[in-house]
């Protein structure tokens, strides 16, 4: 059985007279990975927040490694904890390599380990130079850096692919999966939903600081009922004249079956003798991310 890295257990946080969330219920276990999506605004921040002890709970409670994270024994917990804040921030007259310095020295961390990371990250041949001088995407690479200072056992980034391109975001999405195959907890925020999905366990939508939906994606796609597209290559023609198949063409070689008929679909399809080729496609992320903050609430995104 995998331990309990993180409970929030109907958690509440008011800023004023405003909910940021409300009765929010999350169990996080060793090695999973968490995608936590909604618009802005929808409190993502704030339950990042709580988690890290920065703010406190109006009610309920937030349990971290198996304390509350504003208790004075959290203090040393915090050192297996990375974070990446959304508009991540450095003293600008540093160097990329002071910078890591400075952070891996508040975790303990040796210093080969940042050689390592700078190199991980792609930042080496740029470690002298002062921070003013990167750009964007360079600055939210060193971020990266610092946020697995250390190997965290809980890791938590906030929008962590802005900025990156697409080489740097493959290589960032390497790096996660690592960590998590060493038993690495992680909570991955992000308004970019191409390329999540294969990274994720489970997701989190929060609409309004309230949870629309969570679940693995197998759940959620089955609790929106949302169709499978499956798409043939070979018997465009023939599709249609069968009655068991024709209900379900929205074009001449593509079907949207619900996941319940999928298998018998495909049983079916594979009867034919001049079929060469088919493709199935569930859900994507994005699709489940819209049902639920748009099409099941008749809210806009």
């Amino acid at each position: 059985m995998k331990n309990k890295i993180l409970t929030l257990t109907s958690v509440a946080k008011q800023y004023g007279q405003l909910d940021a969330l409300k009765d929010i219920n999350l169990v996080l276990e060793e090695g999973e990975v968490l995608g936590l999506f909604g618009h802005n605004g929808a409190g993502k921040t704030t339950m990042m927040k709580l988690i890290l002890g920065i703010l406190k709970v109006n009610s309920g409670s937030v349990s971290v490694f198996g304390l509350d994270p504003n208790h004075k024994k959290a203090w040393a917990s915090r050192k297996k904890i990375g974070y990446l804040p959304e508009n991540v921030s450095f003293y600008d007259q540093l160097t990329g390599l002071q910078v890591l310095t400075y952070f891996a020295r508040l975790k303990s961390v040796p210093k080969k380990q940042i050689i390592e990371l700078l190199e991980t990250v792609g930042l080496s041949e740029a470690q002298h130079r002062a921070v003013k001088t990167y750009s964007k995407g360079m600055r939210q690479r060193l971020g990266l850096a610092q946020a697995f200072l250390g190997e965290p056992k809980l890791l938590l980034l906030d929008e962590p692919t802005v900025g990156l391109d697409p080489v740097a975001t493959k290589d960032f999405y390497h790096s996660v999966d690592q960590l998590k195959s060493s038993g690495a907890s992680i909570i991955l925020c992000s308004h970019v939903l191409p390329g999540v999905e294969q990274h994720i366990d489970n997701a989190m939508i929060l609409n309004q600081g309230q949870i629309a939906a969570s679940g693995s994606l197998r759940q959620l796609r089955a609790q929106a009922k949302l169709s499978v597209s499956i798409t043939t290559q070979g018997i465009n023609g023939t599709l249609k004249e069968v009655k068991s198949l024709a209900s379900f063409m929205v074009a001449s070689n593509q079907l949207l079956v619900p996941e319940s008929e999928k298998v018998n679909v495909i049983r079916q399809l594979m009867m034919f003798d001049n079929i060469s080729d088919i493709s199935v496609e569930s859900a994507s992320l994005e699709k489940i991310y819209h049902h639920y903050l748009h099409d099941s609430k008749g809210e806009s995104l």
